[in-house]
């Protein structure tokens, strides 16, 4: 090891014993500048909203003033089409670009993604695609994040909890949900609980909220007042709904992953015309069903007034579906995250209307079927029933739910799991490795630090190192059990709970660290 590597490999361990407390107060520096953009953005969406009403009764009042539209429209779509070809990585909800550059898998160029990322999804959102904010916030958070490591000259191991902190301030932010944000961080991006995480993660939700309720106040997303719990005796109407939505979720993967495929292979065309096609789309959805445009935070202020007919909640649900799969699939810069969760609080109203209707069920307890739809219908796509249960109970404000809650969402999960249906964000960022091409190579003379969750029953538990089929590229220079650092020596015992503390070269680390997870166990399915 020359003279450069010993220096580089010292930095790296030394730096990882001693930065705790340095990853709370930068978390918590990463969280205010994450807020504050977030903030930002969700303004300058509502403003894109609003003026987007403004200009449906201008042209109702004089009908001239169509065809400008639809040539503002289009040229929208062309502009967002040329930022998405500049930078692919704005494409779509941002999620899995996220996952993919903390997996040393992608690579994002910060600055860019930020202003494009931005400007993109204002104009796709205030257009009117069905699209959520969520997705955005969250890799706008993450771009933060990274921003603040390459300004500052942070470390690898360092960037990725600084990028992770940025993530969840992102969520966090954009619902008024910082548990959610710190979960999120555990459950979806990492898989696998780490304090490290928990801290860095829960320092920038927490301080990010705080800035996000400081501009809207101190209500929940979802202000769903004088609901009365569900009776034990109806608890079996709730796993039916679980069983539902939980089939429903997989539809919803199978077709998304469908329409990305169709606008790859069948259309063949730029991408800054594919846009064309949702942005029309929306343009004439602004005169036949308004209500299915945008993310539908004013849908379900709706639905919980009860202000449709039966039949028009299932005419909103089918045109919601399919315009949220045509806005997404076309590429525009958008998440799914709040679309997911309007369609599941269609199903959740379409459900209660049934129950009330045919088998003479309370009206009251409608509003509690949609909460309860949204938390599954989320759980069976995103397969993260903890981040589902916690960010719908932050975000209607209720703790009275959380039985009922856990019990949709795990029923949900179960049927997608027996049906085999992949995680979205996880099979979008398979999709894209394998579209684009794009898996990092790196440079040897890096050295970076893994930790390595040990899992029960995991191949690892119980055995001793020497007796492990480790990478010859990879050295393992601690574990963490519990508060005691353990230096390793070849007798040494690995148990559950445990965290190795793997040094690896900077360009062999996305695969080693997916060899060592299938090792401790978290590629095993529950």
């Amino acid at each position: 090891m020359n003279k450069v590597n010993k220096h580089n490999t010292y930095n790296t361990i030394y730096h990882w014993q001693s930065f705790r407390l340095k990853l709370i107060i930068e978390g918590i520096i990463v969280g205010a500048l994450t807020g504050l953009l977030i903030v930002s953005y969700r303004i300058t969406l509502e403003e894109a909203d609003q003026l987007r009403q403004k200009i449906s009764l201008a042209q109702l009042q004089n009908y001239k003033l169509i065809p400008i539209w639809f040539i503002i429209l289009i040229l929208g779509a062309y502009i967002v089409g040329l930022m998405v070809k500049k930078e692919p990585m704005i494409k779509g909800s941002g999620i899995p670009q996220i996952e993919g550059v903390l997996q040393r898998r992608l690579s994002m160029n910060w600055l860019s993604v930020i202003i494009l990322k931005f400007i993109g999804g204002t104009i796709a959102l205030g257009a009117g695609l069905s699209l959520g904010r969520e997705g955005p916030s969250i890799q706008l958070g993450g771009a933060v994040g990274q921003g603040f490591s390459k300004v500052l000259k942070r470390i690898k191991i360092e960037e990725k909890y600084l990028i992770t902190s940025g993530a969840s301030a992102g969520l966090a932010a954009a619902f008024n949900a910082p548990f959610a944000g710190v979960m999120f961080a555990l459950e979806e991006v990492h898989k696998h609980f780490s304090p490290l995480v928990l801290l860095s993660a829960m320092a920038a939700s927490l301080t990010s909220d705080f800035i996000s309720k400081h501009f809207f106040g101190l209500k929940p997303v979802l202000n769903i007042q004088h609901i009365s719990s569900l009776p034990l005796n109806s608890y079996g109407y709730i796993i039916l709904l679980g069983i539902i939505v939980g089939v429903f979720g997989v539809i919803y993967n199978s077709t998304l992953l469908r329409t990305l495929n169709i606008y790859d292979k069948k259309m063949g065309i730029p991408v800054q015309y594919k846009l064309m096609i949702p942005f029309v789309m929306a343009g004439v959805l602004l005169f036949i069903l308004p209500q299915v445009l945008g993310g539908g935070h004013a849908l379900i202020d709706l639905l919980i007034e009860g202000s449709f007919t039966m039949k028009m909640l299932i005419i909103i649900l089918i045109v919601k579906f399919t315009f949220s799969m045509i806005s997404f699939g076309s590429g525009a810069p958008g998440g799914i995250f709040f679309p997911l969760l309007v369609i599941g609080a269609l199903t959740g109203a379409i459900y209660g209307n049934v129950l009330v209707h045919f088998f003479s069920f309370s009206p009251e307890f409608i509003n509690n079927f949609i909460i309860l739809a949204m938390a599954g219908y989320f759980t069976s796509i995103v397969r993260a029933p903890i981040t589902g249960i916690i960010l719908i109970t932050e975000m209607t404000g209720s703790f009275t739910h959380l039985l009922s809650l856990s019990i949709v969402s795990i029923t949900a999960y179960i049927v997608a799991d027996l049906l085999k249906s992949e995680p979205i964000y996880e099979a979008l960022l398979k999709r894209q490795l394998r579209k684009d091409k794009c898996e990092l190579t790196g440079s040897s003379k890096n050295k970076i630090i893994l930790e390595i969750p040990v899992f029960l029953g995991s191949e690892m538990d119980g055995k001793m190192i020497k007796d492990l089929s480790l990478s010859t590229d990879c050295l393992l220079v601690g574990i963490r059990r519990g508060e005691d650092e353990i230096i390793p020596k070849g007798n040494t015992f690995i148990y559950s709970g445990d965290y190795l503390i793997v040094l690896v070269d900077e360009n062999k680390a996305a695969t080693i660290n997916k060899e060592l997870l299938k090792l401790g166990g978290t590629s095993r399915s529950i």
